[in-house]
């Protein structure tokens, strides 16, 4: 089955980057939402193995923290895998202390550790989302 991964709160071209990577290496869909009112809805309607959320939101520059914080916080959503997007590793270790998976920078998207770090947490993957 092909796995299905939510992108949420990245600008376009860093959109574009992330989704090719992901339809290279996985061959998954790669959806795409601004906010977390976005994603949510996402999330009741698609079975989603993975969320990543960008560190400040494109759309409005808010905290991705927090959309990390509403899905753990949220039964229905809680075992979904979330990763954030962000080069700084004190931001990475505040998201990973809340329920997070050690996640990625833009910079080091394409590395090989990037890919076995997301092949590890794709494979893993039982689809959470929908009702």
């Amino acid at each position: 089955m092909q796995k299905v991964v939510l992108d949420v709160g990245n600008c376009g071209p860093d959109h574009a980057a992330i989704a090719s990577a992901f339809q290279q290496w996985f061959h998954a869909e790669v959806l795409q939402a601004d906010q977390w009112s976005d994603a949510r809805a996402l999330l009741l309607t698609r079975q989603i193995d993975l969320v990543l959320v960008n560190r400040k939101l494109d759309i409005d520059y808010s905290d991705g923290i927090e959309i990390i914080r509403a899905m753990k916080a949220d039964p229905q959503f809680r075992a979904v895998p979330v990763m954030l997007v962000t080069n700084y590793a004190e931001h990475q270790q505040a998201a990973v202390a809340i329920g997070a998976e050690v996640g990625f920078g833009k910079l080091e998207l394409r590395s090989p550790e990037t890919k076995s770090r997301l092949e590890r947490v794709l494979c893993a993957s039982v689809a959470g989302g929908g009702s």
